[in-house]
């Protein structure tokens, strides 16, 4: 209903009276229709048959099983009533096993077969989704993946993107970025039922959906079209069943292989750029030439892209690390046994702390995992548990991860070294996780430069390391100082630390001598002076 009443108020005008009259119902209610795409929350009651219930799946095994039967031999509905109450000692009322024969044999029917009508489309009224699964190498495992596509009917030019899954957070991605991409919303789209738009398959076209995919629709401002099921409904959909083999074939073979998913998508994209210069059959005018026409009659983009992250509350585990999806996520050490608030999306995984009393701020975040069993583990967030236990750092999986990713580098393993010679394991490890922490408020490079002027001037000091590091983001004031006092001769960023003058009292000196101080600005004159 808020979908119907968000399109009679943009495309009929309909004010918000006419609208609640149309409608029969509260002002507020359409007020709410046309603030957010997706309604309030209520608490529906569940209603079930508690003596008809147990015995549906049991009606339904009958009703199937004559499927295959002779026609004179079949279940009538009183034989159902009457097996019922003989065989399971069912005390239901005749008319009630009636009703439901009946509502099972109407979902049992089956269409006659049609001969498919060969279709027109014009410009900008019709796509259709669908996914296909394909094989690649992602950083040197071979793994199967889900390519979501969208094909503009008229033009045939398609968006392609692959995911990991066909969950939905990669289903309402998948439209987001074809949408943002085509640059326009096509007036209708056809789906066959896949399940993060069909919760249901109900008579005929009759659909129960899932409410994301209704505020998807709704924000976006398209119809939805469901094919049959089966294969009785894939030549409903052909263009788009067509186009995943066709891409499949000619851009992903011979296996791709790529060092991410990211870069595996750079890939698509670009291939969909290539097929923007090819001709559909006989069509004289290229995809790309077609698209381009076919632009101005796509329904314009809404200001705000739909959020398709899917919002979920975890409990932190011991080890300070989420489950989610047979995948496991850090977080920083003080949220262990704590509750918080996940976005799970299609390639991001976001952590807000959830505690009441609390600000709801990003304490984490993490590329979504491809592979189940896994762990993305950040060594930063378990540096304030590592510093009271330091000998837990060197086998420490965080570690093993940072060092694998190339965050932990040859230079932080030469000063980790040199502080353990110097220090021994617990202070030099202590000394390193000083310098880590330096992470959270300094750049990468600017702290690795520092870590190299400390190691070069054989000073191993987290201080000096962030003396250097600032010294290194302002190299115009370090330079200033040059030359303007005694220096010691020597190379490197390190040496900046004895090029500094050295300290004076002359300026306290001259105040002295000046006497008492009669305003501030003749403060102002002596200080200068």
């Amino acid at each position: 209903m808020f979908e119907r009443i968000r399109r009679d108020s943009r495309d009929e005008g309909l004010s918000i009276r006419a609208l609640a009259d149309k409608y029969e119902v509260h002002r507020r209610t359409v007020r709410q229709a046309l603030a957010a795409a997706t309604p309030p929350e209520r608490k529906v009651p569940v209603r079930q048959s508690p003596v008809l219930g147990q015995h549906e799946l049991q009606v339904r095994t009958w009703l199937t099983e004559d499927l295959r039967a002779p026609r004179k031999q079949r279940h009538t509905a009183r034989r159902v009533w009457q097996r019922l109450a003989e065989e399971h000692g069912a005390q239901l009322a005749e008319s009630t096993v009636r009703a439901l024969v009946a509502q099972i044999r109407q979902e049992q029917a089956v269409s006659a077969r049609l001969v498919p009508i060969g279709q027109e489309h014009p410009a900008g009224e019709e796509a259709e989704v669908d996914f296909g699964e394909f094989w690649a190498w992602i950083d040197g495992v071979y793994l199967k993946l889900w390519m979501f596509a969208l094909r503009l009917s008229h033009s045939g030019r398609a968006v392609h993107v692959a995911y990991a899954n066909q969950a939905q957070e990669s289903f309402l991605d998948g439209h987001v970025h074809a949408f943002n991409t085509l640059a326009g919303v096509p007036g209708r789209v056809r789906y066959d039922n896949l399940k993060p738009a069909v919760i249901k398959v109900l008579l005929g076209r009759e659909r129960t959906e899932n409410q994301r995919f209704i505020a998807l629709r709704s924000h976006y401002g398209f119809d939805s079209f469901f094919c049959e099921p089966g294969i009785e409904g894939a030549h409903e959909k052909g263009g788009i069943e067509g186009e995943i083999g066709r891409f499949r074939r000619r851009h992903l073979t011979p296996v791709p292989k790529a060092p991410s998913l990211s870069a595996l998508n750079t890939r698509l994209a670009l291939a969909d750029t290539f097929d923007q210069g090819r001709r559909i059959a006989a069509r004289t005018e290229t995809v790309g030439a077609a698209a381009i026409r076919e632009l101005p009659a796509l329904h314009v983009l809404p200001i705000e892209d739909f959020d398709v992250a899917t919002l979920l509350s975890c409990k932190v585990d011991a080890k300070a690390r989420i489950c989610v999806r047979q995948s496991y996520y850090s977080v920083p050490a003080r949220l262990a046994g704590a509750r918080v608030s996940v976005a799970l999306g299609a390639r991001s995984f976001t952590v807000r702390d959830a505690r009441p009393g609390r600000p709801a701020l990003v304490v984490a975040e993490h590329v979504r995992s491809l592979h189940k069993n896994t762990q993305d583990l950040l060594l930063d967030h378990y540096l304030e548990v590592l510093t009271r236990r330091p000998g837990a750092l060197p086998g420490a999986t965080a570690l093993a991860t940072a060092r694998a990713s190339g965050l932990f580098s040859d230079t932080h393993e030469r000063f980790w070294a040199a502080a353990r010679r110097r220090h021994g394991d617990g202070t030099g490890t202590r000394l390193l996780i000083a310098v880590l922490l330096l992470h959270r408020t300094q750049p990468r490079h600017a702290v690795l430069a520092g870590m190299e002027a400390s190691l070069r001037l054989d000073r191993l000091d987290a201080d000096l390391v962030a003396v250097e590091a600032r010294r290194h983001l302002e190299p115009a004031q370090a330079s200033s100082h040059t030359g303007s006092g005694p220096t010691t001769a020597g190379n490197g960023a390190g040496d900046a630390v004895r090029d500094r003058p050295p300290p004076s009292l002359l300026g306290y000196d001259a105040l002295l001598a000046a006497g008492p101080v009669e305003t501030a600005g003749e403060l102002d004159v002596e200080q200068s002076a």
